[in-house]
């Protein structure tokens, strides 16, 4: 399959899911993630303000910044995404593609990330990722260098194999 069709597939699977299945799946991605060594020890993460397609963050959001990490999100300027520090859901307003974005100040010390919280539209086992076609996260990954990048998502967009192009960054552990 071509990606394009891999995403509407993938879209189909999302609506044939009750919201019921949804948060079932969504609540154990997220109880995963929260028992990752490195969700513990983290003091700088990237994580994404969720669309309602995606796994919710929200909760997660908050709960960084209640154990007093840095929480970072993307913000869309242009072909980029610009990471700003987050220190309040309430400070969040929406942005490009109707995401929610934070009012905060830009961050630029990559090198300090040492989570990063990745969506996608599909994923691999081994790693590799389908966004949503406009490579955004593929042009901010290559800044991440000393990030574990995790590929966050429910059960049904983890498939076998992806058509992979040389722009397309890998993540280092996917959880659904």
């Amino acid at each position: 399959m071509t990606k394009q069709e891999i995403r509407q597939h993938i879209r189909q699977l999302k609506k044939e899911c009750t919201p019921e299945q949804l948060r079932q799946f969504s609540d154990a991605a997220l109880e995963h993630l929260r028992q990752l060594p490195e969700w513990h020890v983290a003091t700088t993460i990237l994580l994404y303000a969720s669309l309602p397609d995606e796994v919710p963050t929200q909760g997660l959001i908050a709960e960084a910044l209640d154990e007093g990490k840095t929480v970072l999100l993307p913000v869309v300027q242009g072909d980029e995404l610009e990471l700003r520090e987050c220190s309040d859901l309430q400070d969040l307003r929406p942005g490009a593609f109707n995401i929610d974005e934070p009012q905060g100040k830009a961050f630029t010390r990559y090198e300090d990330i040492e989570l990063a919280i990745i969506p996608g539209m599909a994923f691999t086992p081994d790693g590799e990722r389908l966004g949503r076609g406009r490579g955004y996260y593929d042009r901010l990954m290559p800044h991440l260098e000393t990030a574990l990048k995790v590929g966050l998502c429910w059960p049904f967009q983890l498939v076998e194999e992806l058509p992979a192009e040389p722009h397309d960054q890998p993540m280092d552990m996917v959880i659904c």
